[in-house]
């Protein structure tokens, strides 16, 4: 394997739970389809109001993706904050058992690891709540004491720009020599942050930008994908801009390809459909593979996450993703 990959976000427990649009439009503010930061009581109380037992798995947008990489055999660590608590001990024995190293999580007692309520309606969209608890806790000097220098791409989730520690990550990583992986996260994030994101964080230190659409569009004000993958690549030496069924592009340098989607006719969920895109595409590069055969990866192991309830692949989606792995 070629590549060493540190993962950097919120270690969060992943709440799923099934809901119809009614139960939105009554209990949920804001769009659907997107990502609010809330209190914990909030998710306490729509999961009350819903009167159902939520499922839990270990999630989060990078954990998603490392949790997948650490699967498909890429050596992987994980950079965020976990209560000392039975959520927090669950997600690093569950991380250990995929195959990660857990050495580079924090853990306080101040307080619980954090959760994100995934509500999921009929049409396998999922609209997110997040209560960060402990990895709002991850400080500057916990992130300037890690040693960097054994990575060959550190990937950053983008719901780290509400983090303050987010500048101090970006000067330490690009310091060790590290290349940077960036992933949008959500319209919401690449919205609050614009002028940030386009003034200094894609053209002084993302190599490799991961967006949908939405989230492009957010970003830059419009276009089509080819467009928006253009400029984007302007600040950026490598990235993707990718549009549900109708697939994705990707942008290298003078090199553009357009990846087909493997598309699912009756997908279950929605939730990590992009994080394990970019576990997929991000497995390519670790072997080094052509920017097409990236993509492909990359929309193998999305379409087999949404065939299931959460960010998981089942045994049987494994088998196919591994069996896509063997032209790589």
């Amino acid at each position: 394997m070629a590549w060493k990959v540190l993962g950097v976000g919120s270690p969060l427990m992943d709440l799923l739970l099934d809901v119809d649009d009614a139960f939105l439009s009554a209990h949920v503010s804001g769009a659907k389809g997107g990502m609010e930061m809330v209190e914990p009581e909030t998710i306490s109380a729509l999961l009350g109001k819903s009167g159902s037992a939520p499922r839990k798995v270990p999630g989060g947008s990078a954990g998603n993706t490392l949790f997948a990489l650490a699967r498909m055999g890429v050596p992987c660590a994980m950079l965020g904050k976990l209560g000392a608590d039975a959520a927090g001990d669950f997600y690093r024995a569950e991380f250990r058992r995929n195959g990660g190293d857990d050495s580079f999580f924090a853990v306080t007692r101040e307080a619980p690891t954090g959760t994100c309520l995934s509500l999921v309606t009929p049409d396998a969209e999922r609209t997110m709540r997040s209560a960060l608890g402990a990895s709002l806790l991850l400080t500057p000097e916990e992130v300037k004491s890690r040693d960097y220098s054994s990575f060959d791409l550190v990937f950053i989730e983008g719901y780290m720009l509400f983090s303050s520690v987010f500048d101090t990550l970006l000067e330490s990583v690009k310091a060790a020599g590290c290349r940077i992986g960036f992933d949008l996260a959500s319209f919401e994030v690449a919205g609050i942050f614009r002028e940030k994101l386009l003034n200094t964080v894609l053209p002084d230190y993302v190599d490799l930008l991961f967006a949908n659409e939405e989230e492009a569009t957010a970003l830059l004000g419009g276009g089509d994908a080819a467009d928006m993958a253009e400029k984007l690549g302007s600040m950026c030496e490598t990235v993707v801009v990718k549009s549900g069924v109708r697939g994705s592009i990707a942008r290298r340098g003078d090199e553009t390809v357009k990846i087909p989607a493997f598309v699912v006719p009756d997908p279950v969920d929605t939730t990590a459909a992009g994080d394990l895109y970019a576990a997929g595409f991000l497995r390519g590069l670790a072997v080094g593979a052509p920017l097409d055969r990236c993509g492909r990866f990359g929309a193998r192991t999305s379409a087999e996450v949404v065939k299931v309830f959460g960010s998981v692949p089942s045994e049987e989606s494994w088998s196919k993703i591994f069996e896509e792995m063997k032209g790589l």
